[in-house]
Order: C-alpha cells, then sequence, then structure tokens
C-alpha cells in the first residue's frame, strides 16, 4: 500500500501534501517514480495469519459443537416428550424414543473420542470418513457419526 508520512493513502482518493499540494483521487495511475517523487513510500500490506488455537481449545469448541448438533436433533421432538407428559392417554412412539436416545449416544461418544484424542494428528483424524480401496466413502468421520435423521 501506499503511504504518506505513514498515514495509508487511498486509491480513488485525493491526498494533500505537507506543503498543501492537493493531488488528484487518480494518483494511482502514477508511475512508482512519480509516486516516490510527491512523497508516497510503498508499504508491504501487513501478513495477518490466523490465530494458532491450541488442542484443548479445539476440543472445547468442538464439544460445544456437538452438543449443539445434538439439541439441534433432539428439538425436533421435544413436542412429543412433552405431549405424554401432559396427555395421559398419548404414549411417545417407540421409533421416536430410539431416535432420541441413539442421538444421546452418538453425542455421548463423539464427545469421548474428541476429549480421548492424545495429540492434534489424533484429533483431526476424528474429522476424516472412512474410505473403501476406492478412495470412496464408506461411512460418516467419527466427530460426525450422527444417527439418521426420522
Amino acid at each position: 500500500m501506499w503511504t504518506y508520512l505513514g498515514l495509508k493513502i487511498q486509491e480513488g482518493r485525493s491526498w494533500t501534501s505537507e506543503e498543501g499540494i492537493k493531488h488528484p483521487s487518480n494518483w494511482h495511475i502514477w508511475t512508482d517514480n512519480q509516486k516516490t517523487t510527491a512523497g508516497l513510500t510503498w508499504v508491504d500490506d501487513p501478513i495477518i495469519s490466523a490465530p494458532v488455537i491450541d488442542l484443548a481449545t479445539q476440543k472445547i469448541n468442538a464439544i460445544n459443537s456437538v452438543k449443539r448438533k445434538a439439541k439441534q436433533l433432539l428439538t425436533k421432538t421435544d413436542w412429543q416428550v412433552i405431549k405424554a407428559t401432559e396427555v395421559s392417554d398419548y404414549t411417545v412412539p417407540s421409533d421416536i424414543t430410539t431416535y432420541r436416545a441413539a442421538v444421546r449416544t452418538a453425542s455421548n461418544d463423539i464427545e469421548t473420542a474428541i476429549t480421548n484424542a492424545a495429540d492434534q494428528t489424533a484429533f483431526d483424524a476424528l474429522s476424516i470418513a472412512p474410505v473403501d480401496e476406492n478412495n470412496s466413502p464408506t461411512g460418516n468421520a467419527p466427530i460426525d457419526n450422527w444417527p439418521n435423521e426420522i
């Protein structure tokens, strides 16, 4: 980026030098020599790298994500459980109770796998789906091993 006295000069906007000279908004079409003669200095844009997140924080974030997913899956059938507590002649269908139990089991299993990941490699492996000899997926990644929705 081009700067003048340490301030970034925006392309397409005029700027005024210390001497009071107002430079046009098309200054960016000048040659580099013309820019430096006018007092501009080139400064490389800062390199912004993504912050490194330690494994413990990644595990906490992943477990929170699992909990949100389980809640999302269970919420769809919560009304049936609530109805069963309020309406004496209503029973939650067995496929619903089986599904809800499977969601809770999957959530617990995924959280345990995350917690037990000994290092970054083991943690990263939780996001990789198993494949066959043709490199075609044969199932879900361990971190995404949820029951089929009903």
